[in-house]
């Protein structure tokens, strides 16, 4: 069955149905016979070739294949830190390293050390002794067996190139098991060669494991000597430094520090001394200048000297007072005793007065022992300066001490773990699972499988060469095309067609008759392609304009799109059919609304005029006529020179439109009993008119719709060609094939199919209303 409902830009050639029961020109039936007659020769050649497949396998050397398995988990233990293994890493890297692990299964330092445990160098299935040379053959004939390193070289060679051979080593996806596949053709050999391997895997990988180790312990060793003298050079730096500039003190602090401190505090308390010196001295002499007793002072209240005097003196005024009162002033008692108090009197004041002397004195002193002790800080300060000064060099050689000191300690502790871990196994990898012997072999397949397997290449051959030699027999013939029974139409009733010359008709209808069916071609006509506008417009004067009637119609400006190039494909294939005298005709019909295929003949139609093309435009609707209902009554008909171009005694003349088409309406009083008939012969004479008369490039019937009566198929035989409207709304293929059975005998006139993908004229009335 066609497909009518995918896009193609041109029609598909054509090419012959294939009849059911037919395969590529051959029947199925007759295949199925001739091999039937052939059976016995074909059921013998299938056992024939299955006893050779047998023979062959029992000729072969089984091989067996054992597996050993291992756990290769990339987190290495970690012996040395809290943690046993480290924590979870990056996935991707983790395959990484399985995955390099799985190549160093089969390096040569893994197999090489299989081949020495297991002596595979002297076993004849891995090249045992084929290493040998032309001399060392002559030697072993007289039983002089003479081994020189390049025979056990070549000979271990040999056999890790062999062993490489027999070796599939495969990981399992997500997974870090590593499955080792050895076969040999001896069992028990097999098993012991995959178990060899892992355990050699195992052993190559702690032994790199240790070496590694062995050499970052060699060279951290070699760089610790180095340290070594660094830090003592770096020391000794430091310590000649100090002396030489009296960086002397504790460990905390210099004593030059300490001496600055010790006296900047001496010099406060010398000038505490020195004040409290000055303000007894001052207080000593504000007492003797101001008028009162000068041994009121509080040091000469607490001398006991002072005390005896002033009591002395305080007696000798009382008897003063005593004698004054008794003797007369010239009397020598009374002056002897003012005699005594002034004695009195002057011993107090020169008492007072050493008293003075002695806070003059000590003013002295403190003042230049203050003035000692600030001479002695400003020299120190000088000191702490260039100290200061020199502390920056002293800092850089310090810092260079304690780098030199934590790298040398680094490398000595890193030097004692790695010499520690030379015999720790950090390694996780082992083996979960060992290979056991095998007890069925891999290789060849069971006896049965190979006989089944034989006895269907052996039938399958013989089968072949049974049908190639029936079809290159010079008696088969070669397979005809096959042809849909077609009855050749029936002439048409006209009086253009009458007028034909007779060959020609004759010659049209044999070749109508013997065509084969072509799948039309199949052109899409979308929204992107038509421009809508309002209904109306055509009612203005002047000449009508085709593009304006309220349909959708095709853009202006647009020469080349899909459509237009089906169309102008289209228009061709109906040239090609019709005389090369007479102009093309073509008819539109299909399923759907009458208005949508009149929407589309009209479309056709403007994509002809668009080419060149005057174009005669013929509503063959005799039901709903909706194309005459849409011109009826507006423009102008055509001039008196084309008066005759009209359908039946009341129909309507021909319409010209500004865009190179003219519009034929449809009969008056079509859709009454017999009028069918009579409009159908109208259009007939209306077409053969156009034809003898010229003027006209193209014809476009608009109809006849379904369901088609005896009048209307006679229509089909005058179109050079028929094209189907099929809206995408409905199944298109369904559609299709309800239009090819109603077209019988008609169906191969069918040259095109237009899917129209616009809107149905239903939801557009339905909108313009809205809109108004």
């Amino acid at each position: 069955m066609l497909v009518y409902d995918r896009p193609l830009n041109q029609a598909e050639p054509a090419v012959a149905p294939t009849q059911p029961g037919m395969l590529a020109g051959f029947s199925v039936l007759e295949l199925v016979r001739l091999l039937w007659q052939r059976k016995i020769a074909i059921v013998s050649a299938g056992l024939i070739c299955a006893c050779a497949a047998v023979m062959i396998g029992k000729s072969l050397a089984p091989k067996y294949s054992a597996t050993a398995q291992l756990y290769v988990d990339p987190r290495e233990l970690q012996l040395v830190d809290r943690e046993l293994t480290p924590r979870a890493q990056d996935t991707s890297g983790l395959a990484m390293v399985v995955e390099s692990q799985a190549r160093l299964i089969t390096s040569n330092s893994v197999l090489l050390q299989v081949i020495q445990d297991t002596n595979l160098d002297k076993d004849p299935e891995f090249g045992g002794g084929k290493a040998k040379g032309a001399l060392a053959s002559l030697r072993g004939l007289f039983g002089i067996e003479v081994k020189s390193a390049g025979d056990a070289m070549l000979s271990q060679m040999a056999a890790l190139e062999s062993l490489q051979r027999h070796i599939n080593v495969k990981k399992t996806d997500r997974t870090f098991i590593v499955d080792i596949d050895v076969w040999s053709y001896d069992a028990a050999k097999a098993a012991m060669l995959a178990n060899a391997i892992a355990r050699a895997y195992l052993a190559e990988s702690k032994n790199s494991q240790a070496t590694a180790a062995r050499r970052a312990t060699t060279d951290l060793s070699g760089r610790l000597q180095e340290l070594q003298e660094r830090l003592r050079n770096a020391e000794n730096t430091l310590a000649t430094y100090k002396a030489q500039n009296n960086f002397v003190g504790t460990q905390d602090t210099l004593i030059s520090d300490q001496q600055l401190s010790a006296s900047n505090q001496r010099l406060a308390a010398a000038r505490a001394l020195t004040l409290d010196a000055k303000a007894k001295y001052d207080q000593i002499e504000a007492s003797r200048r101001a008028a009162g007793d000068a041994g009121a002072i509080p040091e000469a209240l607490q001398s006991p000297t002072i005390a005896n005097l002033r009591a002395q003196y305080a007696d000798a005024r009382k008897r003063q007072a005593e004698l004054t009162s008794e003797l007369g002033p010239r009397h020598p008692a009374l002056r002897q005793m003012e005699k005594q108090v002034d004695d009195l009197r002057r011993n107090i004041n020169e008492e007072i007065e050493r008293f003075a002397q002695s806070a003059r004195n000590d003013l002295t002193r403190a003042r230049d022992y203050e003035a000692s002790l600030n001479n002695a800080l400003e020299t120190q300060k000088r000191q702490s300066v260039q100290l200061s000064q020199a502390s920056v060099r002293l800092r850089e050689l310090e810092r260079e001490v304690e780098a030199s000191r934590g790298v040398y300690q680094s490398f000595l502790k890193r030097s004692r773990e790695t010499e520690e871990q030379e015999s720790l196994n950090t390694s996780s990898a082992r083996i979960i699972g060992e290979a056991t012997v095998p007890q069925r072999r891999t290789f060849p397949p069971a006896m049965s499988m190979i006989a089944i397997v034989g006895f269907l290449l052996g039938a399958f051959s013989a089968s072949a060469l049974t049908i190639a030699a029936n079809r290159l027999s010079p008696n088969t013939s070669e397979p005809q095309p096959v042809r849909r029974e077609t009855r050749p139409p029936a002439p048409p009733a006209t009086p253009a067609v009458a007028s034909q010359p007779a060959q020609q008709q004759q010659r049209r209808q044999n070749s109508a008759a013997l065509a084969p069916v072509e799948k039309p071609l199949i052109a899409r006509l979308q929204e992107s392609d038509v421009v809508r506008t309002l209904g109306g417009i055509l009612a203005i004067g002047g000449i009508p304009d085709a593009a304006r009637m309220g349909w959708p119609t095709l853009r202006a400006g647009l020469p080349q799109s899909v459509f237009l190039d089906a169309m102008r494909d289209l228009r061709a294939i109906a040239a090609r059919r019709s005389p090369d005298t007479l102009m093309p005709v073509i008819a539109v019909i299909g399923a759907g609304d009458s208005e949508d295929r009149s929407i589309a003949t009209l479309n056709i139609a403007l994509a002809a005029a668009r080419d060149g093309a005057n174009v005669l435009m013929i509503d063959a609707d005799h039901a709903t006529h909706a194309l005459s209902n849409k011109v009826s009554g507006l423009g102008k008909s055509e001039p008196s020179r084309l008066g005759w171009l009209s359908v039946g005694t009341k129909a309507s003349r021909a319409i010209k439109t500004a865009n190179g088409i003219s519009i034929l309406p449809v009969i008056s009083g079509a859709g009454v009993k017999g009028s069918d008939a009579k409009a159908a012969d109208a259009i007939r004479k209306a077409i053969a008119q156009a034809r003898s008369a010229g003027g006209y490039d193209l014809v476009i019937l608009d109809g006849p719709a379904m369901p088609w009566s005896t009048a209307d198929r006679k229509l089909f035989d005058t179109a050079d060609g028929l094209v189907a409207f099929l809206p995408v709304r409905l199944d298109v293929n369904e559609a299709m094939e309800g239009i090819i059975t109603a077209l019988g005998d008609a169906e191969r006139k069918l040259v095109g199919v237009v899917l129209s993908e616009l809107q149905p004229t239903a939801v557009n009335h339905q909108r313009d209303r809205q809109y108004a």
